[in-house]
């Protein structure tokens, strides 16, 4: 089941992690991509944020990827979306 309207906004308040390079990663693509998802990738997005910030960090600065394949995909899934944002914006 999609997320509901409440569920959303609790993602969007945990996809401020309070850590610069994250923020800048996943609250946009919460705000921006997270509803078009498909239910069962909303809830790996979900899953994905219960992940410590360190593990996080390591994860989408490409040191290292998550046992977990799915967490992997969404990992790539957040990056792909931030390098066609940043490409698009012209910064």
């Amino acid at each position: 089941m999609k997320l509901s309207d409440d569920d959303f906004k609790r993602v969007q308040w945990h996809s401020r992690r309070g850590m610069l390079e994250l923020d800048v990663l996943l609250e946009p693509f919460t705000n921006e991509v997270l509803r078009d998802l498909s239910a069962e990738n909303q809830q790996v997005y979900v899953r994905l944020l219960d992940c410590q910030d360190a593990d996080l960090f390591s994860w989408f600065m490409s040191e290292q990827r998550p046992d977990d394949k799915l967490l992997a995909g969404m990992i790539d899934t957040v990056i792909t979306y931030a390098r066609r944002s940043f490409n698009t914006d012209g910064i």
